[in-house]
This record gives structure tokens, C-alpha cells and sequence, in this order.
């Protein structure tokens, strides 16, 4: 196994100082349950957003301070399975938020988590089940939900005069695999190329109604990446596309020198480091960071 499957755990802000970034903001994530979906719904939380999450398995509070738990709504859900869904979420968070914050129905960010990894096989090998499985997951969802949280965000956009601030912001977690056909299979690598190429066009059009659109691109993270490929094994990895990649993996773990003992070759990457990507690119200081692709991966996807 070249990475590790780190298990989910609480995260503790290192500082007592309450952080003001999303004081009366409202974010919605998607995969908030788990690896990086629920470092980003931690430390968004962190740092004083109430959040909306959503993620078809069930979510553990115990991983949530509980000081943290009046500011969070979450709604297992799905949004593969139903064209409808992404429109349901977003009309359950305007809502949840109303009755949060007492003040008119938001959205300020949306964070495009919700993923899966393919079995790496190749275009002679994958099935249409894989195909339309991972399309519809890793692409359709995320458009659908962009769809879904422009209106209210163009709208807020439109209120700036009036008090209602910006229009918003999004961010899609993408992969290496939108910039390489290296490192998954055919399935995988489409979609995040798809996602990558939807980022762009929407940070494109939106640019002058006040809504910003940017991907992370992270490498493989040890929370989500190893128990993926544990899983992918049990269910049937395709052997010849995965011994493809397989080297090209190995590379990024090789890039990562301070690997505790028995971590079998495991990169340091986090959830916790990509989720403050995210957080950077959807706070003021990114404020003119528009339609870019930042990797998280320590330089392995410069090759």
C-alpha cells in the first residue's frame, strides 16, 4: 500500500483567538463527513462560518467541537441519485440559515468536495457503470450544485448597495488527475479534467457579478487516498492500469521524507492542509484570485 489510511479525528485550533472570517457567512460542503470534505467543514467552522453539510453516509458529531455544533446543519443526502437533490440541499441550507443567523437567506461558499476514485482502468477496460458512476459524481454533482447556489449568490451580489455584501465564492476540489493522465484511471481523470474546465468557465462568467470560482488540485492525501485504494482492491482494481500509476505514486511518497515509522511509503499531505488551501482561497486576501488551479502536492504534479 503506498499510503496510509489515517482515520478521521476532532480537530483543535491550535489558538483560543476567535477568528472573524465567516462571521455571518454561511458555507455549504459537500462530503463533509469524512477526509477532506470534513477538514474543511472543521475548519471552516473554526473560523466562525456556520456550515451546511451534506454527504450520503452518515456523519459522526463526535468529530465536531461541541461549540461548534449550533453553527452546523447537516443533511444526508445522496446527489448522485436524483437530478433534484443539489436543488433540495441548497433550498434546506437558505433556509437552515435563516434561522441561524436572523438575517435574510445566504450562501456565501460553496466547497465541492464529494468525490470518488475509479478502479484505474484503463479506456480498452472500464465499464459504463464505472463511467457513468464517476462522471456522475465527481462532475455532474459539483455543476449541478454550482447551478444550484449561483442564483442566491448573484442575488447577493445584487443587495452589495444595500448591505448584502459580496456574491460568493466557490471552490471545487479537483485532483492532480486534472492536469495528468498518469496517476488514475480513464473515468477519474476525465472527470477532474471536466471539473477543472467547469471552474474555469464559470470564474470566467460570473467574474463581474461578484462571484469567484477556483479548484485545489490536491496529490494523494493520506486520509481519503489509501482507504480508497484499500477499498478498491477488495471490489476489483484493475490490475494492468493501476501498475501504470503505481510508480508515478510512489513518486510523491518519496517526496516526503518525514514519514513515521511503519507508514509504508505514506505522503504527509493532510485533509487539515488542504482544508486551509480552501480557506485561503475563499478569504480577502485571495480576493482578485480568480479561476486558478492550486495544487496541493508538494511539486508532484510539476512533472
Amino acid at each position: 500500500m503506498l499510503y496510509n489510511t489515517t482515520p478521521d479525528q476532532l480537530y483543535e485550533p491550535r489558538s483560543s483567538i476567535v477568528d472573524p472570517l465567516g462571521y455571518g457567512k454561511v458555507a455549504v460542503v459537500t462530503g463533509c463527513a469524512s477526509g477532506i470534505g470534513l477538514a474543511c467543514t472543521q475548519l471552516l467552522l473554526a473560523h466562525q462560518f456556520s456550515v451546511c453539510g451534506v454527504d450520503r453516509a452518515p456523519f459522526d458529531y463526535a468529530l465536531l467541537r461541541v461549540a461548534d455544533h449550533g453553527r452546523f446543519h447537516f443533511h444526508q443526502a445522496d446527489l448522485a441519485q436524483d437530478p433534484a437533490a443539489c436543488d433540495e440541499v441548497v433550498r434546506i441550507c437558505l433556509h437552515a440559515s435563516d434561522q441561524r443567523n436572523d438575517q435574510p437567506q445566504r450562501i456565501d461558499v460553496l466547497v465541492n468536495v464529494a468525490g470518488m476514485l475509479d478502479n484505474f482502468a484503463s479506456a480498452d477496460t472500464v465499464t459504463d457503470a464505472m463511467w457513468d458512476q464517476v462522471l456522475a459524481v465527481n462532475l455532474t454533482v459539483p455543476v449541478r450544485m454550482m447551478r444550484a447556489v449561483l442564483g442566491p449568490m448573484k442575488e447577493q451580489q445584487a443587495n452589495v448597495t444595500t448591505g448584502g455584501g459580496v456574491g460568493g465564492v466557490i471552490i471545487n476540489v479537483a485532483s492532480t488527475a486534472g492536469l495528468s493522465g498518469a496517476v488514475a484511471g480513464v473515468a477519474y481523470t476525465a472527470s477532474k479534467h471536466g471539473l477543472i474546465g467547469a471552474t474555469k468557465n464559470v470564474a470566467w462568467r460570473f467574474r463581474h457579478e461578484g462571484i469567484r470560482c477556483n479548484a485545489v488540485l490536491p496529490g494523494a492525501v493520506d486520509s481519503s487516498v489509501g482507504q480508497a485504494i484499500a477499498n478498491r482492491v477488495d471490489e476489483g482494481l484493475d490490475t494492468a492500469g493501476f501498475a501504470e500509476a503505481a510508480p508515478v505514486h510512489a513518486l510523491q511518497a518519496q517526496a516526503s521524507p518525514n514519514k513515521a515509522p511503519g507508514s509504508n511509503g505514506a505522503t504527509s499531505i493532510t485533509a487539515l492542509d488542504v482544508a486551509k488551501a480552501v480557506v485561503f482561497l475563499l478569504g480577502d486576501q485571495a480576493s482578485s484570485i480568480n479561476g486558478v488551479c492550486l495544487p496541493v502536492d508538494k511539486a508532484w504534479g510539476v512533472m
